[in-house]
């Protein structure tokens, strides 16, 4: 199910991504009309231009609002990790409840849902709020290759270069450097000890890759930065490089 579930949050990603397209040539202004324009991709396009102002070149207001942005995320990001984290505690004890309701008739697996949501409720732990993050950054992701592609086609705006890469265009090299901080993201965090999350660890890396070879370098950039943190932050959280131990978890007052 949660193999499922990763796939469908992942092809639900890209559909979105993609059904956003059909105004990313337009030119953007102040005066551009829509809640889309006015309340996301505008206001994005201001910050990253204050920056430019700021610092000198879009690139690097393209990193300053990276990291505001994941900021801002910060606290979201750090309880799906520690619920993802205790989630991985659990898994012994999930495994158990799925041997003892193994069977498949309907009396059997209600009673497992019932023992699940039983064990879940006395962790403190739902599985669904690892998902609030992404779906967070969904339409902030999506505002931000809007901005960086309909500042390209503002004549006003010259988004230029960042060190030898050019922002405007797509960047294979960008995108492989994407791809691959995705991997180490996902490499220093609960996917290694999971096997159903396994296989993220191997798509998405790819599938960064893909899109930062036909979208502007401006979002590879975003992602390069983005991924950093979040490596860092597994390194904090997960201990991915220190020996693992199990941790026992308490159910009813008894340590299994």
């Amino acid at each position: 199910m949660k193999k499922k579930g990763a796939l469908l949050l992942m092809l639900s990603v890209f559909t979105v991504f993609l059904a956003g397209c059909s105004e990313f040539k337009s030119p953007i202004y102040s005066t551009s009309e829509g809640f889309w324009n006015q309340y996301i991709v505008w206001p994005i396009v201001s910050l990253i231009s204050t920056f430019k102002e700021l610092l000198g070149t879009y690139g690097l207001g393209i990193i300053a609002v990276t990291i505001i942005i994941r900021l801002i995320l910060l606290p979201l990001m750090i309880k799906q990790a520690q619920s993802s984290k205790r989630m991985q505690e659990m898994q012994p004890l999930l495994n158990g409840l799925k041997e003892k309701y193994k069977s498949k008739d309907a009396v059997t697996q209600q009673k497992y849902r019932e023992e699940m949501q039983k064990l879940m409720s006395e962790q403190k732990i739902n599985p669904a709020a690892g998902c609030l993050p992404v779906i967070i950054q969904m339409p902030i992701v999506i505002g931000l290759y809007h901005a960086i592609s309909r500042m390209n086609a503002t004549p006003e705006i010259t988004i230029g270069n960042f060190l030898w890469f050019e922002l405007a265009a797509p960047s294979i090299t960008l995108a492989i450097v994407a791809g691959l901080m995705q991997f180490a993201v996902l490499r220093t965090g609960p996917a290694m000890d999971n096997p159903q999350m396994k296989m993220m660890m191997y798509i998405m890396p790819f599938m960064i890759m893909f899109m930062g070879m036909i979208l502007p370098g401006a979002l590879a950039l975003y992602w390069v930065v983005g991924n950093i943190i979040s490596m860092i932050q597994n390194i904090f959280i997960y201990k991915p490089f220190k020996k693992k131990e199990v941790v026992p978890v308490k159910v009813g007052g008894k340590k299994k």
